[in-house]
């Protein structure tokens, strides 16, 4: 049977087991053979066949009935005992036994053999919808090769600690994240971003679990724990998706639960009712036949199991483009977004920083960028990064503070240095060269003992597809607006929003400004979606109606606080989450109107006495089979 309701008889969300069950081919052969079976016995009550009497018919059609439905007989007794009447088994069960009752033996045993075909058919379309998800376990690897003294130990990655060194041969896949120790290494990492293009990395650099080993054996000093790799950390955001509901599920369920008990007495009224105003024209079995027809079509699984189909075809092919939705009510939601706000560094930008120049005042330009170095040191901000790299200090930093969208303030050598923005210096009301407000690169200020002291240029490099990205955002419609919001100076951000085009641009933000700035976008209306990285934008990613975080440069937090991940860094990702999202609601409410459509027509009909038994069975199993066809359009649609 479907696991689409559970055991209170309600339906619910299809949940990902971490064991799919795959529909046996045995099963289908029970209904292939009680269909001949029925065939038959249709064909022998047609040609009136002699021995085939009324009781014989009755003992023939009785036996294919117990074996096809003896399931769904049982179900729904068990439910009746714990006061459950209202769910589809009972339904069913009474509709088939109603038909039983007043001689359409064949009827009632085909009304069963439908279901039960529906019913696998159903099944084995939510197993292939959690396969095409749940195939990114593929990607986990079973053991490793670990080094130890110079020969190769074969271990469970779980097994594996930090520190250790472990083998990855040519054509394998890497089974935890790691620094590459050997010179080079050539990696398809399509299963974590989507991306088909080999990846080439050099001595040092990071390599991460599920990526796949092209050529050379490799050698990785292992910087994660089993749980806390990338790849883990994504299985666990898809199957946490599944779990989560979105509105129109949610009004699905709550709608089957109220208009099945309703549907239930319409049709005990359908049988009785007429009886007061026909008197003697009242026939029993007329009636009671159009109601059993009521009830046969009102079961809700068929209606309910395609929406979280189409949920799932949704995710689905956004996993398969590098876009991870944490739940389907994200899909939803992002439907209505429009207005995008997006951080600059590291989301518009590579977040990649190179030095480009020094310049001192009264100072030694060497003595200065060490003393900087050794603060800097302290910061995982991408700027501090490209300082400590390009100048490498052994200098020692003391009472380091890092002052959130300001700066770095600590004691190196005995000397108070700043090193930061222009908000860094005019806190500490320290005067500097305001010219260099409109200098186009990011410039980091610096003070020594409460004296400006001299300035270093970085510079960052705009992202391949971040053109490309604001151009499809506004070929969107129902996107008005494009924002963009930096803690660099202004003179940067306009530079940067000219260049691509984006509606309008603030610079100069704090953390909190950029949460204001969002606060009052929803305050007037606007649904708001918001595309960051860094930990300081983990407040604004959590504010916004739908949070983006860059997955690979991404920090932690702003990925665990995001709604959506975009796995392959790229802001051109944006749009086609909003494609995938739009596509989906599409086919979702496609399967609701087709749903209620077919089984409004067809109540109406059968309340009136237009539609037989045969056309409840087909309404409700077709619709079924119609609607999953529908979902599963989705993968396979291009965007």
């Amino acid at each position: 049977m479907s696991d689409c309701c559970e055991s209170d008889g309600a339906c619910s969300t299809i949940t990902l087991d971490k064991n799919i069950k795959k529909v046996d081919k045995k099963e289908y052969l029970k209904p292939a053979i009680a269909l001949s079976f029925l065939l038959i016995g249709i064909g022998l009550d047609f040609f009136d066949v002699g021995f085939f009497s009324k009781v014989v018919s009755f003992i023939y059609f009785g036996i294919i009935y117990l074996v096809v439905g003896k399931n769904v007989l049982l179900k729904a007794y068990k439910l009746v005992l714990k006061g459950n009447i209202y769910n589809e088994f009972t339904l069913m069960s009474v509709a088939t036994m109603g038909a039983f009752a007043i001689s359409s033996y064949a009827e009632g045993v085909a009304v069963m053999l439908f279901y039960i075909t529906g019913e696998l058919f159903q099944e084995s379309a939510v197993n292939r919808a959690k396969q095409s998800i749940k195939a990114l376990l593929s990607i986990q690897i079973e053991e490793t090769r670990v080094l130890v003294g110079g020969k190769t130990i074969i271990k469970h990655p779980k097994d594996v600690k930090v520190g250790e060194s472990i083998q990855v041969l040519s054509g394998e896949k890497v089974a935890l994240d790691g620094t590459l120790i050997s010179p080079i290494a050539t990696l398809n990492t399509a299963a974590l971003t989507g991306e088909s293009k080999p990846d080439t990395k050099n001595t040092g650099e990071d390599i991460y679990a599920g990526s796949i080993n092209l050529n050379r054996s490799i050698e990785l000093k292992v910087s994660a724990s089993y749980e806390d790799t990338k790849l883990s950390k994504i299985l666990s955001l898809v199957q946490d998706a599944i779990g989560k509901k979105a509105k129109t599920e949610l009004l699905i369920s709550r709608l089957a639960k109220v208009y099945t008990p309703i549907v239930f007495w319409l049709a005990i009224a359908l049988v009785l009712v007429p009886f007061f105003f026909l008197g003697d024209a009242y026939e029993f079995t007329n009636w009671f036949e159009r109601a059993l027809i009521f009830l046969v079509i009102s079961c809700p699984c068929a209606l309910v199991i395609s929406i979280p189909l189409g949920y799932f075809g949704g995710i689905g092919a956004a996993s398969h483009n590098g876009i991870l939705f944490k739940g389907s009510n994200y899909l939803d939601i992002i439907t209505n977004v429009d207005t995008i706000v997006m951080d600059k560094t590291g989301t518009l930008t590579k977040g990649v920083f190179e030095l480009q120049e020094v310049v001192t005042k009264n100072y030694d330009k060497n003595s200065m960028l060490s003393l900087v170095s050794a603060l800097e040191s302290h910061s995982t901000h991408p700027v501090a990064k490209a300082i400590v790299e390009y100048a490498p200090s052994s200098l020692k930093a003391f009472e380091v503070e890092e002052i959130s969208g300001h700066g770095m303030k600590g004691i190196v050598e005995n000397k108070e240095i700043l090193a930061g923005n222009a908000k860094l210096l005019d806190k500490f009301n320290i005067s500097y060269d305001k010219a260099l407000l409109t200098n186009d690169k990011t410039i980091i200020m610096v003070a020594i003992d409460k004296k400006f002291a001299g300035y270093i240029s970085i510079a960052d490099s705009i992202k391949d597809d971040a053109l490309k990205a604001i151009k499809e955002l506004h070929k969107i419609p129902k996107i008005k607006e494009i924002i963009m919001l930096s803690g660099d100076k202004q003179a940067v951000v306009n530079s940067i929003s000219k260049e691509l085009g984006i509606d309008r641009a603030h610079g100069d933000l704090l953390p909190e400004d950029k949460f204001k700035e969002v606060q009052r976008l929803r305050d007037e209306g606007k649904i708001v979606a918001f595309v960051g990285d860094g930990i300081n934008d983990a407040p604004v990613i959590t504010l916004a109606d739908v949070g983006f975080a860059m997955g690979g440069l991404g920090s932690d937090a702003a990925i665990e606080t995001a709604d959506v991940v975009i796995q392959t860094d790229q802001p051109s990702k944006i749009a086609t989450a909003i494609k995938i999202a739009d596509a989906t609601k599409v086919v979702i409410w496609q399967n609701i109107t087709l749903a209620f459509g077919v089984k409004i027509a067809v109540l109406i009909g059968g309340a009136f006495g237009l539609a037989t038994m045969w056309e409840a069975v087909i309404a409700d199993v077709g619709v079924a089979i119609v609607a999953i066809a529908n979902s599963a359009r989705i993968g396979k649609m291009k965007f």
